[in-house]
């Protein structure tokens, strides 16, 4: 396993990105990376502050005959999403990233890479060090805790900055600029449930949903991948009207903006029907895998006696829960009727069982907010419905796109130069931080580009080596010709 990405070109990118590797930086545990971004500003004399919410802010004057030219603004974030196989050990919050080489790709061993936003950051630290680009006054926001809440955007003050153009670099396709973004809304759903002790003449299974491919809620869901949360409360469903289960325990996913990978449940069935659960999940399997095949073909149910635990959820509570589960709205809701993206849609993240409790996590995202808030409104009716209660929450606001922007018109004319073709020009089914900078400066003018990162929020996550090199260049050209 070749892991010297370091020596890659353009090593003055590379360099910095295996930088970052080293330094753990999960979303609301960005001490680390902070302190890391801010000696490193030190050690090369590099203007920079944290502002009051944490984000580090880096400044640069212009360059010789620059000078008049109108500041800019590059921006990106400093986390990244923790998410691993279950058979790696790895704590985000002290480990470091094993990144390694394989053939045109940078990914990781077991874990996300970080390139979302890694790669963005790495790209500023480069800008803000080279000594021989040309450019105006830069300024460079490297924001907090953008997977899970958007809290350095949300904090941004007024003041803070005074360039006019932004150059965001999170975006995931080379080659394509973004000029628009889906905004988004946090459903969390309780219902509350009651529970007996569990029938002496029960043999407890634990049950584990394995091998999807999970991925970015926004970016990858219009994909039709397996969502481990749903296909559970399939298989619950199956399991106590077939062999009369109770459900002890659920859990599944961990993060908000990631369709989940894995699910588990305990259930315990009455000793006379336990000989039927290896049938019945392997004729589950089979089917559930047939219809996967293309989009999740490593899709795997696991099942191993456990010891029987002393409680069980009563049948009443068990039937809200699985309803429920089975009911809520997940993926794609509706296509754009302008663009060829997804409008809205939804993703059930998170669901766990724990004292007495059933919580469930879910990301709703559209670029239409009047489609975002029905589907919110759905979300609370069908909560209702089960007996149960649902707060929507961290809204935020979409980007909507100028295609008239002025840096459009630059970077288009750029690219074409640069590479000989033009660039494509869309919007993203995902959250970026420009709608919340919109609400706050009025005039800047935005734009989103990056290299081209795979199946981002997964332990699949790679970064393409050569648009790497081409995003460097482009991004080097603009800065001179802004």
């Amino acid at each position: 396993m070749n892991t010297n990405i370091s020596q890659l070109e353009p090593t003055i990118i590379w360099k910095n990105f295996y930088a970052l590797t080293q330094v753990p930086r999960p979303s609301k545990h960005e001490e680390k990376v902070r302190n890391f971004l801010v000696e490193w500003a030190k050690e090369h004399d590099i203007s920079s502050k944290v502002d009051e919410i944490g984000n580090v802010i880096f400044s640069k004057p212009a360059t010789q005959g620059m000078e008049h030219h109108k500041g800019i603004i590059l921006q990106a974030h400093m986390d990244m999403v923790p998410q691993k196989n279950s058979d790696k050990k790895h704590d985000f919050e002290k480990d470091p990233i094993e990144a390694c080489i394989d053939g045109e790709w940078v990914t990781a061993n077991g874990t996300t890479l970080g390139a979302d936003n890694g790669m963005g950051v790495a790209a500023i630290m480069a800008v803000m060090e080279s000594k021989d680009l040309q450019h105006g006054h830069l300024e460079a926001l490297i924001t907090v805790d953008e997977e899970t809440g958007m809290t350095g955007a949300f904090g941004l003050k007024k003041g803070e900055l005074k360039g006019t153009t932004l150059l965001n670099l999170d975006s995931e396709e080379e080659g394509e600029l973004c000029i628009g973004c889906a905004g988004g809304l946090d459903a969390t759903v309780t219902i509350p449930y009651r529970v007996e002790n569990t029938p002496a003449d029960s043999t407890a299974f634990t049950v584990n949903i394995k091998g999807l491919k999970g991925g970015h809620s926004g970016v990858d869901i219009h994909l039709g991948r397996g969502n481990a949360n749903k296909i559970s409360a399939r298989l619950l469903a199956l399991l106590m009207q077939k062999v009369r289960a109770q459900i002890c325990s659920i859990t599944g996913g961990n993060m908000r903006n990631a369709i989940p990978r894995e699910a588990e449940f305990t259930v315990a069935i009455p000793n006379a029907k336990a000989e039927k659960i290896e049938k019945l999940i392997e004729k589950f399997t089979k089917v559930v895998k047939s219809e996967l095949s293309v989009v999740d073909p490593d899709f795997t149910v696991e099942c191993s006696k456990v010891a029987l635990p002393k409680e069980a959820i009563t049948k009443s509570s068990a039937n809200k829960i699985v309803r429920f589960l089975y009911a809520v709205p997940n993926g794609v809701i509706r296509m754009s009727d302008t663009m060829p993206m997804v409008e809205t849609s939804t993703n059930m993240a998170i669901v766990k069982t724990e004292n007495g409790v059933l919580s469930v996590s879910c990301l709703l995202r559209s670029s239409v907010d009047s489609a975002k808030e029905e589907l919110g409104q759905t979300m609370v009716m069908i909560a209702k419905l089960a007996g149960g209660k649902c707060e929507l929450s961290g809204a935020y606001p979409g980007w909507k796109p100028n295609v008239k922007s002025p840096v459009l018109k630059v970077m288009k004319d750029v690219y074409t130069e640069l590479f000989g073709s033009e660039p494509s020009i869309g919007a993203i089914h995902a959250g970026l931080e420009c709608g919340l900078f919109a609400g706050v400066y009025k005039d800047w003018d935005m734009i989103s580009f990056g290299p081209t990162i795979m199946y981002p929020h997964s332990p699949d996550e790679k970064v393409h080596i050569g648009s790497v090199e081409k995003f460097w260049k482009y991004l080097t050209e603009t800065l001179k010709s802004l």
